[in-house]
């Protein structure tokens, strides 16, 4: 990824252009409504691990839902009034009504089709046989679990399953079951399976399509398309045919359902597991798809299989789903959802409950925190072995930080910072311990950083990652940190792992052993942490270059450009934003949080010549910054390839 990616502008913008005309709306890419307002998004949507994702529109809303494997409370739903936005807004599964899912990585709950028909939202999952859940909403309660009678002929259910709802309303349950039994049956208003089975093994009866799982189905014009994925590795196909019939003559097989990718720096290069293509009242059609994340031999697949999504483009009643590209897409023609782009929460653990966004990694765990037993903290109480509070990881640069209470006093007790890889067998920790005395440890594999702590029982710690670099701090206060030593390679933890990871992504978050440990906070992305440039979310007609030894950021437009940092946390102390920032000639920068249009202007920066590869530092007072926001960096119009900027970050009183 450190590599220069320099473009002319007559370049980049046939690249953009390709994009717009793949989605019918050329005649828009001049305008400068795009480098002014934020109408374009780049994938994932959904970074991190979110797999086998199926999503749902009623009316203005949509809601997505996946496999949560053993990630619990179990399946979470998201929602966006965009698709590009999402917010988690429910779990369906507690542990304590989770008696019949089984407890360890690559087990768990697969599936999480969420749906609506009858009158009612449903979730149809697998977890030893196949259940499902209803609401009145989205955002639950969710009824207890109900398993999914069979018989003989309909045969074992399987898993990744979904739901297609005709256009009478009627539901139908699309089965997968092993390599080679495909099959469709209704559904009653009881949920349950009715009627007679179609039968689809023809399917995948020579594996053509290698597992031919996680199939799909929409309806348009008249034809019903029938979306079967391949497998983990990637691949999506599409058949087409005039009935829902067992009749194999009446369908016929279109092939690959993405197009070919020509962009050479795609990391998601084999998306698949999609959703059912949805149309909007604007006659576009969309859907999102999973797949992991590697640019030749920089391998990200440890993060788990991230949700991207993708316009779909028909031709004549032949779908296409537009390929993979690293370039920006515009946006769906929906009204803004008011959502934060999704990245690692914050929490000051101020709340009486839990927030959504943390999970557990086994059933135990959940028994074993409190956010009550001291107000504005969360408590971690371990039982025999290891209790983590955690999230899925969703970015390449940020750095973690936590402030923990805890007196280490013999070498069982640990608590600290906390990564691990899906099967919990490649763990970071940066933590407070004994060992021969109070020590500040940070650790992975092989290496280990030392040192002694004379902070105290209440001590902050921050680990910072840099693409695979992971760098070690700790501080008494919050503001002045000491460094842990030389930085860790996370490579190992970030890389395919067996088993594909237990079909689960990185987390990050909080762990305690030994005995309970009291945590005031945690943030993901610390604003008050230098942040690289490069490690933005989203852009619009700005690209990295390399300039000496540093990977930065420029536009590439005369008409300007912005790039987008998600879910900076400015805290409640912040008086001054700095860049450091390199001009070849005279420049101006914008500042702004949370949008470019329906946002908040804080900062405008001139920047002076500062000279070919010389750095320095800007800076500009601000006023009424607090909390956690989307920070953008906007490029003035007449400034490309003439401005660089390396870092941003706050600074506090």
């Amino acid at each position: 990824m450190n590599v220069n990616i320099r473009r002319s502008i007559a370049v980049a913008s046939i690249l953009i252009a390709n994009v717009f005309v793949a989605l019918g709306q050329k005649d828009d890419i001049d305008s400068s409504v795009f480098y002014n307002q934020v109408k374009t998004y780049v994938n994932p949507v959904l970074p991190g691990d979110h797999p086998d994702p199926t999503m749902l529109r009623v009316g203005d809303d949509f809601y997505h839902c996946g496999s949560s494997f053993h990630f619990t409370p179990y399946l979470p739903i998201y929602h966006s009034k965009d698709m590009v936005h999402w917010k988690l807004i429910s779990r369906v599964v507690t542990p304590a009504k989770a008696s019949f899912v089984t407890d360890r990585p690559s087990a768990g709950i697969w599936q999480g089709a969420i749906t609506y028909f009858y009158g009612s939202y449903w979730i149809y999952f697998s977890a030893n046989g196949q259940w499902f859940s209803k609401a009145d909403s989205p955002a639950g309660p969710w009824s207890d679990a109900v398993q999914v009678k069979s018989n003989p002929v309909t045969g074992p259910l399987g898993y990744d399953n979904s739901i297609f709802v005709d256009d009478d309303g009627k539901p139908y349950m699309v089965i997968k079951n092993g390599q080679k039994v495909n099959r469709i049956q209704a559904l009653g208003r009881d949920g349950q399976l009715t009627d007679t089975v179609i039968n689809l093994d023809w399917v995948n009866a020579k594996l053509q399509y290698s597992w031919a799982e996680g199939p799909v189905m929409c309806k348009r014009n008249g034809y019903y398309y029938y979306f079967p994925a391949g497998d983990v590795s990637g691949g999506q196909y599409v058949l087409r045919g005039k009935a829902l019939t067992a009749d194999s003559t009446q369908w016929e097989r279109l092939g690959e359902f993405f197009k070919p990718i020509t962009d050479p720096n795609v990391g998601f290069r084999r998306p698949n597991h999609i959703s059912a293509p949805i149309q909007l009242a604007d006659g576009s059609w969309w859907t999102i798809g999973q797949s992991y994340e590697r640019y030749g031999n920089d391998d990200w697949s440890g993060k788990g299989r991230q949700t991207s999504l993708y316009p779909v483009i028909w031709e004549d009643d032949r779908p296409w789903g537009m390929a993979p590209t690293t370039h920006p897409v515009k946006k769906p023609d929906l009204p803004k959802s008011g959502i934060a782009w999704r990245s690692v929460h914050t929490d000051y653990f101020d709340k009486d409950i839990l927030d959504l966004n943390w999970h557990f990694l086994t059933k135990n765990d959940i028994a074993n925190y409190s956010v009550n037993a001291r107000k504005g903290w969360v408590r971690l109480i371990p039982d025999s072995g290891r209790t983590s509070l955690v999230q899925k990881e969703t970015d390449h640069y940020y750095s973690a930080v936590t402030k923990v209470d805890f007196n280490a006093t013999d070498t069982a007790a640990k608590a600290g910072l906390y990564l691990s890889n899906g099967n919990q067998k490649t763990v970071v920790r940066l933590y407070s311990a004994f060992e021969n005395g109070k020590q500040l440890i940070f650790s992975f594999d092989t290496a280990v950083r030392k040192i002694s702590n004379t902070t105290g029982n209440v001590v902050w710690l921050k680990v910072e990652r840099q693409l695979h670099k992971l760098f070690g701090y700790y501080s008494a206060d919050g503001k002045k940190w000491l460094s842990m030593g030389a930085p860790i390679s996370a490579i190992s933890l970030d890389k395919v792992q067996p088993n594909y990871n237990s079909w689960v992504g990185t987390s990050v978050g909080l762990f305690a052993e030994g005995k309970p440990a009291d945590f005031d906070l945690f943030i993901c992305k610390d604003g008050f942490s230098t942040m690289p440039a490069v490690g933005y979310s989203n852009y619009y007609a700005v690209e990295k270059v390399t300039v000496g030894d540093d990977v930065v950021v420029t536009n590439n437009s005369e008409h300007g450009g912005w790039f987008m940092i998600s879910g900076v946390e400015t805290g409640n102390s912040a008086t001054k934003i700095e860049l450091v920032v390199s001009a070849l000639k005279a420049g101006e920068l914008e500042i702004w949080i949370d949008d470019l249009k329906t946002g908040k202007l804080v900062a405008t920066m001139p920047v002076a010549a500062t000279g070919k590869n010389q750095w320095k530092s800007v800076s500009k007072n601000l006023k009424n910054v607090t909390g956690k926001h989307d920070l953008f960096i906007r490029f003035r119009s007449g400034s490309d390839h003439q401005l660089f900027v390396k870092s941003i970050r706050f600074l506090g009183k």
